[in-house]
């Protein structure tokens, strides 16, 4: 117990950034008045049971990296004050999600820092996912889930000691094997691997860049759950309505929003 509560002391000073700027293009008919990340499940937005979760965790700081419709997100954290602290990141133009992170570095003040995707939930054990990265010394720790299908996600080849030695990204043979979770921690070096100002990929640029360096993955067995499409959409409003292992959304809001 002396050692969790010590990494959630560690865990309070950790940036958490979101990847919120996806125009949610395959959700469109169902959600098309805000960004995906705001969409509700079960009357609150899906964005609110990422950040409830992480808190959960002690994380404090979270910067929420927009761009399409960045002002819904802005207006709906931007007046609250409260235990949390949220930071506005726009992007101006599309960057993808590697270059949303590069963006956003002027905010970043801890080392690691980890960042999520904004579309998808996992309930991985974040404790434990810190302490795996902090005892390996990586460049990057990604969080893994097992698959009988990888078509529609990242697959990720592991060595026997849980080290990335590839990343494909959705690609089309069908194969059982472990997915990208939407989960990682980055060491701030990593940032120097992603060009400024420029468009460039987490999944298509970055991680197949990273499996040259200290990359390994974190294995859970939680199941992955992602909003991009209606039929995901809808089983998430299912998941989470039949008492997944999240609790209830806290009014923790936060300190601050800067843009």
């Amino acid at each position: 117990m002396q050692i969790r509560n010590l990494i959630e002391n560690k865990l309070k000073e950790i940036d958490v950034l979101i990847l919120c700027g996806g125009t949610g293009s395959r959700l469109a008919g169902i959600v098309n008045d805000r960004p995906k990340p705001m969409a509700e499940i079960n009357h609150q937005p899906f964005l609110d049971i990422l950040i409830d979760y992480f808190a959960s965790f002690g994380f404090r700081r979270f910067v929420l990296c927009t761009g399409y419709m960045s002002e819904v997100i802005q207006d709906y954290y931007g007046p609250k004050a409260g235990l949390l602290e949220f930071i506005i990141s726009r992007e101006h133009t599309p960057l993808g999600t590697a270059g949303s992170v590069k963006n956003a570095q002027r905010f970043i003040q801890s080392d690691p820092f980890l960042v999520a995707n904004g579309d998808s939930f996992c309930s991985v054990d974040l404790s434990e996912f810190y302490n795996f990265h902090s005892l390996r010394q990586m460049l990057l720790s990604m969080a893994v889930v097992e698959s009988e299908d990888t078509t529609d996600s990242g697959r990720v080849t592991l060595d026997s000691l849980q080290r990335i030695i590839s990343f494909e990204e959705k690609e089309q043979k069908e194969r059982a094997g472990y997915i990208n979770a939407g989960i990682y921690l980055f060491h701030k070096q990593v940032l120097s691997f992603i060009p400024t100002n420029t468009k460039y990929s987490l999944e298509y640029d970055l991680f197949p860049r990273l499996t040259n360096h200290r990359s390994c993955a974190f294995v859970s067995r939680e199941e992955l759950i992602d909003i991009g499409t209606p039929r995901q959409y809808e089983r998430a409003k299912e998941y989470f309505a039949a008492g997944s292992k999240i609790s209830p959304v806290r009014d923790f809001n936060k300190n601050e929003a800067k843009v």
